[in-house]
Order: structure tokens, then sequence, then C-alpha cells
């Protein structure tokens, strides 16, 4: 992962071509670095062609009368002079034990390498990563470079190209590094005085606030070969002069100074965050010191890069150590962090749009968002319309205003203009104790009195005690609360069958729930408050405590709830209709393959009437909601008056980025989800007597022998997981969201140190493990695409915590 060094500069060498100088003008920085009393390391990760052209090896002859000082290396070398993908490949056609690495392997190798330079010395040193060709030639596996080395993140110098044509190849490869985050600290080019390509650049850049360097181009080669050398040498002499004075000096010292600002800007971010930001879900009270703040320099695929210059007990040299993102950055991670493709259709959807004002006015990538969502997503076979919002909780307030208006508009027989708007006053919702729609007041109305509730909240309805599902001493088991049923635990025979709800409404629990649900209603008929829609977490109420309802208890409520006579005047015989409450399902955690399902409507085997996606929609790049809704409630709206449509909007609403990202973000997770890896995890999964597993079975990245064993021990009071969640509920533990016993029973994990794993992260260093928690419950949480090794490594990790 990212490597930064107190003592040890290093930047990267991009070049913004082939031929333009990479190594010469390294070797210039390598040679002035060395005369300003630095040790110099250079370091060539893949290098191709004969020994006698090798860049390591020129770096080394001209390293100048310090050369004592400069070390170099070559890590991995091929005999063809071709880009390294092809070297690599022709090289395993002539001799198939020639290994290619991975990328993980390759990016593993070179972090290897800058830490061993790093505890090298305490003296102030520099070091220089040439990479080979422009900045997208491939590496050995064929990735781009640019991909392939981004999980180092190291500051990068960028060699402009100064012939015809070097303006656009220069800034387009800028543009390349920035798009993926790349911090680029300086440009340095040839001064070539017949295109004067470092005039025109020197003044883009200056407006961007990155330096660009000139320095005088060297002679032609000459066809002697001590000539030549003799040339370069004099070459060298000039543009690095024994004075120390000149560009490359100039742009050595440059180097220095960015270094240092990165330094004191990590260093002063603790003390500047605590002065100037408010978080949310944080008792600023507890977080006494600068050191418990968390300051995040970087992140790649589930990986935070954190600073630890506070951390006086770290043993690592790096002030950056690595942090696997164990919440999955509050939920709304799918594919990992900083992926190319979303970060690419992002900038296009920038770059067309902007953003654009919305009401009777279209977009193609809003167009394609709503079509894919309503006809072949999970409004599929029952969705008619496609609304835009912000994110989950105004997607939900959204949805709130849709079931509200169909409900009040069928009581009314039809009637819309002229609702009297004092006796809807007394609408609410039924829905279940624990659920969380949303931080905005129309949400969190939608939900009983709780910690999440504000002192202007009013709950608006009534909210049922619902049964649960979780693993407990290996035995997947349902609790029913004591208002449902005397029986307070109810052993299933397997979690894929407990999922299984065709099979579960033969059974004895499916008619304790259903005269329960009825019995409740008839008692809610006359209460003051009129229920006029019911809401619903299906599977996973998140902030509730990662709260496993029942599937069979929320099927059984829709159901009731849709055949009540509760609910006078509001029942429909027309298919496709909405009947007895509209249903609102609040996908907004789980949707979208959180757990395992693109939607959860297939596992409860009923359509809603209303659904609302956000978090994964966009890949956890930009916020977006989008709420789906059936033809039936749609006609609640529509009439020739203003005043009876949806008067309700964002300034935001399908902002192109959003709707541009989410509909690659869409792409990438169908491919996921056709996967060897996932096949792999869910074969895991299934049972003999599960044989429906691909069609409706359930099925978690987590395995399931570590999941059963978990449950198992002392500590634990229960686990429960699907998809990409796990939840760890600790035993004899009964406060609550007040508690703080899942944060202290695995604080230590957050930690780097004493992990006795070899690194599955590309980098190979040593990593923490970033989480949340939920009073007594401690949830983690993975992408759609971690890998099989990572999750591996998070487990035993979480055994040995948990065990010891």
């Amino acid at each position: 992962m990212s490597l930064l060094f107190k003592h040890l500069r290093i930047h990267q060498i991009f070049g913004a071509n082939t031929d333009v100088g990479k190594t010469l003008l390294t070797s210039a920085l390598v040679r002035a670095s060395a005369a300003l009393g630095n040790d110099v390391y250079y370091l060539k990760p893949v290098s191709t062609g004969p020994m006698s052209d090798a860049d390591d090896e020129y770096v080394k002859r001209f390293a100048g009368k310090h050369k004592s000082r400069v070390r170099t290396e070559c890590l991995f070398r091929f005999g063809e002079p071709v880009s390294p993908q092809l070297a690599a490949q022709l090289a395993q056609r002539e001799e198939s034990k020639v290994y290619i690495p991975s990328d993980k392997e390759f990016v593993t190798a070179v972090a290897s390498h800058v830490r061993k330079c790093a505890t090298h010395t305490a003296r102030p040193s520099h070091m220089y990563v040439e990479t080979a060709g422009g900045v997208h030639s491939p590496t050995l596996s064929g990735t781009t470079q640019l991909d392939s080395y981004r999980p180092l993140f190291l500051p990068t110098i960028l060699i402009g190209d100064s012939r015809l044509g070097g303006i656009s190849s220069t800034i387009s490869s800028y543009e390349s590094l920035v798009l993926r985050g790349y911090i680029v600290d300086a440009i340095l080019l040839f001064r070539d005085e017949y295109y004067r390509n470092w005039e025109y650049l020197s003044s883009y850049f200056a407006e961007k606030g990155v330096q660009v360097h000139a320095v005088d181009p060297p002679p032609a080669k000459h066809t002697d070969n001590n000539t030549n050398i003799q040339l370069t040498e004099q070459f060298y002499w000039k543009i690095v002069p024994s004075n120390n004075q000149g560009t490359i000096f100039d742009t050595v010292r440059h180097l220095d100074i960015c270094h240092t600002q990165r330094l004191e800007e990590l260093d002063s971010m603790p003390r500047r965050t605590l002065d100037t930001i408010w978080w949310p879900f944080v008792q600023h009270g507890h977080v006494k010191t600068e050191k418990d703040v968390t300051v995040i320099d970087s992140a790649s695929g589930d990986v935070f890069s954190l600073y630890n210059g506070h951390n006086t007990e770290s043993s690592t040299p790096s002030l950056l150590e690595p942090q696997f993102d164990g919440s999955a950055s509050w939920w709304t991670q799918a594919v990992g962090h900083a992926h190319p493709a979303l970060t690419m259709a992002a900038a296009q959807a920038a770059g067309r749009y902007g953003h654009v004002m919305f009401p009777e006015a279209t977009h193609l990538p809003a167009l394609k968002l709503a079509e894919r969502l309503v006809k072949f997503g999970p409004g599929r076979g029952w969705a008619s319309r496609a609304f835009f919002s912000d994110d989950g909780s105004t997607g939900m307030e959204v949805a709130l205003k849709m079931a509200l208006r169909a409900f009040a508009v069928r009581e009314q027989g039809g009637l819309k203009s002229g609702i009297g708007m004092e006796k809807r006053r007394g609408l609410g919702v039924l829905g279940l104790k624990g659920s969380y729609h949303g931080d905005t007041i129309g949400a969190m109305d939608a939900c009983e009195e709780g910690v999440y509730t504000s002192e202007w909240h009013e709950a608006k309805g009534f909210w049922l005690d619902p049964p649960t599902i979780s693993v407990r001493n290996g035995q997947t088991v349902i609790s029913v609360p004591p208002s449902i049923s005397a029986e307070s635990e109810v052993e299933t025979q397997s979690l894929g069958w407990t999922y299984d709800i065709t099979e579960r409404f033969k059974t004895p629990l499916a008619a304790v729930y259903r005269q329960h649900i009825e019995s409740t209603l008839r008692k809610l008929r006359n209460s003051e408050r009129t229920l006029a829609a019911l809401v619903l977490e299906p599977i996973v109420m998140g902030a509730g405590g990662m709260i496993f309802v029942d599937p069979l208890f929320q099927r059984i409520l829709i159901d009731v709830v849709r055949s009540s006579n509760a609910f006078p005047g509001t029942l429909s015989t027309t298919p496709g209709e909405w009947s007895g409450l509209p249903v609102i399902f609040d996908e907004v955690f789980v949707g979208l393959y959180r757990l395992g399902f693109e939607s959860i409507i297939p596992l409860l085997g009923v359509f809603p009437d209303i659904s609302v996606n956000a978090k994964i929609l966009t890949g956890g790049l930009v916020p977006m909601a989008v709420t789906l809704a059936s033809d039936s409630i749609f006609k609640a709206f529509y009439s020739e008056k203003k005043v009876d449509a949806l008067l309700h909007g964002h300034s935001y609403t399908a902002y192109p980025v959003g709707c541009e990202v989410a509909n690659e973000a869409l792409n990438v997770i169908e491919k996921l989800s056709k996967s060897g890896e996932w096949e792999e995890a869910k074969a895991r999964w299934a049972s003999p007597q599960e044989t429906k597993l691909q069609s409706n079975g359930v099925w978690s990245f987590w395995d399931p022998d570590f999941v059963s064993e978990l449950s198992k021990l002392p500590c634990v009071g229960e686990v429960m997981t699907l998809g990409t969640v796990l939840s760890i509920k600790i035993a004899d533990d009964t406060a609550g969201y007040q508690s703080h016993s899942a944060q202290k029973l695995l604080d230590v994990i957050k930690s780097s140190e004493n992990t006795e794993d070899v690194s599955p992260i590309p980098g190979g260093s040593p990593f923490g493990i970033n989480y949340r928690t939920l009073g007594n419950v401690a949830y983690f949480m993975l992408s759609l695409n971690t890998a099989p090794e990572i999750v591996k490594a998070v487990e035993n990790r979480i055994w040995r915590t948990l065990s010891s």
C-alpha cells in the first residue's frame, strides 16, 4: 500500500511517451541528489532489452563523482526490447518456466524493495522509481502502469515531451495521472528551441500550481561508443554543474519542499480537524487527543492509507500504514476505492454536462439508468417510474410522499385536489421496531422514538416487534419476541432453509405470525392515527443493530396488510394496483447485491409498490438515490392540475455525473455477479438438501465454517451473515446501542501491529482493520470484489482476537 517516510523522499517517474528522456533526466536527478549529500536509490522495476542498454546500468554509469552514494536496482529483467507485457510473454514462450507476476505480486515486490531502502539508513535520502514507456504502457500482466502502480500512491514527476505533438501528450498524460489521484509534484522536459513546448506548458501548468522545469537537450548520439560516453558525461557536467546550481538542482530542491509540505500537512490535520469539523454519529467528548483522529491520506481497493506520524509506538518506518476498510466506507462501497472505470465515468459526464436542470428535460445518463432500473433491474416486473434524489434519506422522503398521497387519494374515493390537509395530519406508517430510514425529519418520523431521533421528531405510526435470525453455537436460530409467542427460540434445519419462504409457509410458525399480525391490526383499526403505508427494511435493519429479520414474518406481514379489512376502502381487486396499504421497501442498505441478491424481492417472493435504492448504486463514488414506483402509485399524482403533481425535488435531481457513474457501477457489478469467485463462495454455502441455491438460495462471502465456529465462542452471543455483511453480537450485553463492549473487545484489530499473517494486500504491508460498531454489535462489510485472500486474512484477525 502507500509508502511515505520522513528521511526517504520518494518520487515515481512517469513519461508522457516513449523516448522523451525519462532515463536521461532521471539520471540527472539522481546525480544532483547525490551531489547535495543525499543517499540515492534508483529502482527500475521492469527492464526490457539487452543488458548493455539497461536503464539501471546507465544511471550507475553517469551517477557522477558521488556515485558511492547511489544504489541502483532492477527487479524484473527481460531480453526483448519491447513493451514489458510482450517481453514477458516472449520470454515465457521460449522458456515455459518463466514466471509472470500478477499485479499484486509486482507491486508487492516494488514495495518490499522500497521498504528495504528506507530501513537502510536514517540519513536524508532520495529515491526515484522509473516506469517504462508512457503512462499507459502495460506492466507485466498487461494492466496499464497507472492502475498497476496506483496502490503505492507515490508522488510523481512527469517527464514531458519536447517533440512535435508533445504539448498534447504531456497534458494528456498529466490528466491521466490526475484522474487516478496521483500527486504530480513537477514536470520536467527538454528545452527544444524549435518547438518550444516548455514555454506553453509552463504557462498552462502555472495555473494549476504545477512547476515545469526545462533543461537543455542532450547531444545527438555518436556512432562511436566511447565518444558517446564522453559527450554524455560532458552533457551531465553542464546540466548538473559542480556549483550545485541550475534547473536540475532547482527541481530537486522543489521536490524536497513538496515532501516536507506533505509531511507538515499530514501532521497538522488532526489538530485542524478537531478545531473545525463536527463529525456525524460521534460524541466529541470521547475524542480527546490528536492521535484519536484517523487521517486517511488515500485509499485504493479495499484499503485506506492512514497517517501514523502521531503513533510513537508504531514499529513500521513508513508514516503511512494500510487499514482494511471494514465498513465498506459506511456501506457505500461496492467495487473498492478509486476504481478507474467509475472515475472515468464521472469525468466523462462532468465534462459533457456538469449538472443540468431536469424537470421536463432528459439526458442520456439519467434515461439509461431509469430504464435499466425499471425494466431490467430491481424494478423489473412491477415498477413503471424512477424518481431521482440525492441520497437514501431523501429517497425515502420521496417514497413516503408517494405512499401517503396514494393512500389519501384512494381513501377519498379518487379525489385529489382539495384534500383536507388538517385531516391528513393524522396519517402514519406501519413498520418494525429497530427500523431506520434516514436522518431527515420525515424519514425519522417514519420510525419510533430512538437514539437517532431529534427533539422535533414525532413518531407517526406503529412498529411491530419482529422475530430475528442468527447463528448461535453453530445452529441457525429464530428468536421470537414474547409478544408473538411463548416459544422464544426456534431452531431451524439450516440457514438456507430458513430463507425458503415457500417451505416455511407450511410450518406452525407461519400461522402464529399471521394470527399475531391480524390481531394487532384489528386493535389498531380504531387508533387515533390512520396507518397509510407499510415501510420495511427487507431482511436486514442495518442502523438498528444489523437486525436480520425473519423473512417469513415480513412476507406474511405484507400479505396480511394487502388483504386486511383493517383498511376499509383501500383494498383493490384490480391486478397491478396496490391494496390495503402501499408497501415501501427501503433497499438503500440491502439492495444491489449487498446481501448477495440484486434485490430482496425474489427472496420474499412479493413485489413492493415503492422501493428505494442508493449507496451501492454509484459504487460509493458519488451520492445518488432512485425511488421506484408502480404505475398505480404514479397515477395518484396524475391530473391536469399542478397542485396534484409530486411537488418534490432536489437541486441535483438526476445529477448526470451520478447517473453515469451508476450506469458504469452496475456494469461492473453485473460482471462480478457472474465471476468464478462468486460461484465458489455460493458453493461453500450449498448443502445437498438445498438444491435451489443457484436460483434463490442465500449465501455469503464469509466462510460458513468460520461463521459457525465464531458463534460458539464464549464472548459471542450470536453471529449472522448474508452477502458482504458479517454481524457479531457480544454475549451477555443488553445495553444495546449505548454499549461500548464491541468496540473494546475488538479495538486491537484496528492496528497493524503484531499481525502474524502474510499480508494479502498489494504492497505486502501488515494491515489493520477499520470497522464500526452499533453498541454491542460489531459489523464488518466487504466490497463485492474483495479478494478471497483478504477475506480470509480478516477472518483470521477476528478469530484470533475473539478467541484469545
